[in-house]
């Protein structure tokens, strides 16, 4: 490496949500760190200013608490889920999961991308400890004994770093993940989720809904239309909807005109949530699993969708990569070890293994048997549904986990800073 290479401590290759977060995290960490992200922030094409929404858990709100940032991720647009009703169309299974079962506020909050990513890049902008390059990729990373030197384009120029930390957080199927030798076994579910905004007649009040369709779940989360709604979200009429659909429907649901998407979608779900018109453009992206069993080795680190990306079916997608997010800092600032080393590795695969494994068999396995029209299956996951709402202790289990409450704590995940 030439000798006009500039050293870090970390370099964070993505500064999407999860590797803006972990920037924002490390600010007072007395590092030297640099975020490098490849899509500029005004383009179409960038996810972290996008129109989705995330379901953010309760420990993920936590989270932001500890970085300083929740109060104003709040005042952009953060809707209250007070319960969760999940049901099995067809058939008489249902569940209730409701705030006051957990001795919380709220299960959980929906939130548009934008904000979060507002926020977090408003966060960096005003640190002077972060050095943030876009548009720029990490073309290149080779890992050495005492640190993994990197290639990155910026412009027409290349520039040339040396870290003793490479942070790889940009996205599921990472070229860079595939040059550092990471093993990623990726499954593709033949499905995809159909995204939009609808409207209804009836006030949400804070409800969300999952329903079980044939062809796989069917989400209407809460949402909050605009800054400056009321809190709570009592006046609010508007879902964010995520429709697993099989891919050979995908292009019929989405060239459906208004009038026709409505009167599927009103077909399917029924009338619980009231009568629903406006749907939004809907859009849609192609469902898998990724998994990487061992998501750190010597000198780099794979975070969030690049080291696990479940199906969309719990929300816990993002919510898994700010607990990833909370490990790594936790290790960084605290642990004794030395940053980069396979001792630091070994750590983190050990702290993570657990909840990320935990996570994907959950959301996966929802999927099998939700997903499955034979009679028999089909019994069971209605008298399972029926369990769960008369067996108290395997209604708490659900809530723990639907609200990110069953890893092993953090302090960020706790909503204690780390500095």
């Amino acid at each position: 490496m030439a000798s006009n290479s500039r050293h870090y401590d970390i370099v964070i290759a993505g500064g999407g949500l999860c590797g803006a977060s972990l920037a924002c995290a490390l600010i007072k960490a007395g590092k030297r760190i640099l975020v490098v992200e490849s899509v500029a922030f005004d383009s179409d094409l960038q996810p972290t200013y996008d129109e989705r929404t995330v379901a953010l858990t309760y420990s993920s709100r936590n989270v932001f608490s500890a970085l300083g940032v929740w109060e104003q991720i709040e005042e952009g647009g953060a809707q209250p889920i007070h319960d969760i009703h999940v049901s099995n169309r067809g058939g008489f299974g249902q569940t209730r999961l409701s705030c006051h079962d957990a001795g919380t506020e709220s299960l959980g909050y929906v939130i548009p991308v934008r904000n979060i990513g507002r926020v977090l890049l408003e966060t960096l902008d005003q640190s002077e400890e972060i050095e943030f390059l876009c548009p720029a990729s990490v073309v290149n990373a080779r890992v050495k004994q005492a640190h993994c030197e990197i290639e990155i384009a910026h412009g027409s120029e290349t520039l040339r770093a040396t870290a003793e930390l490479l942070v790889v957080a940009d996205g599921g199927r990472s070229r860079l993940a595939d040059e550092l030798g990471y093993i990623v076994n990726v499954k593709a579910y033949e499905q995809s989720a159909v995204l939009c905004i609808i409207k209804t007649d009836q006030p949400h009040q804070g409800r969300a809904y999952e329903r079980f369709l044939d062809d796989g779940p069917l989400a209407l989360l809460p949402h909050r239309m605009g800054q400056g709604a009321v809190r709570g979200g009592a006046d609010g009429c508007h879902f964010a909807m995520v429709w697993t659909t099989r891919n050979t429907e995908v292009s019929q649901r989405l060239n459906l005109d208004d009038e026709g998407f409505v009167d599927l979608l009103q077909s399917m779900f029924g009338n619980r949530a009231g009568s629903f018109s406006e749907p939004s453009p809907r859009k849609s992206y192609p469902l898998s699993r990724i998994r990487v069993d061992r998501p750190a080795l010597k000198r780099s680190v794979l975070l969030g969708n690049a080291a696990h990306t479940v199906h969309p079916v719990a929300g816990q997608g993002f919510n898994l990569g700010l607990r990833d997010v909370a490990c790594l800092v936790h290790l960084v600032s605290e642990s004794g070890l030395a940053l980069g080393s396979m001792e630091m590795a070994r750590e983190y695969v050990r702290l993570r293994r657990q909840d990320s494994r935990a996570v994907e068999g959950f959301t996966h396995t929802l999927i099998q048997i939700f997903s499955n029209s034979i009679a028999p299956v089909s019994w069971l996951r209605n008298a399972g549904l029926v369990a769960i709402e008369h067996f108290p202790p395997a209604k708490r289990m659900l809530i723990k986990t639907t609200m990110g409450l069953h890893a092993s704590p953090q302090k960020l995940t706790s909503g204690i800073p780390v500095h």
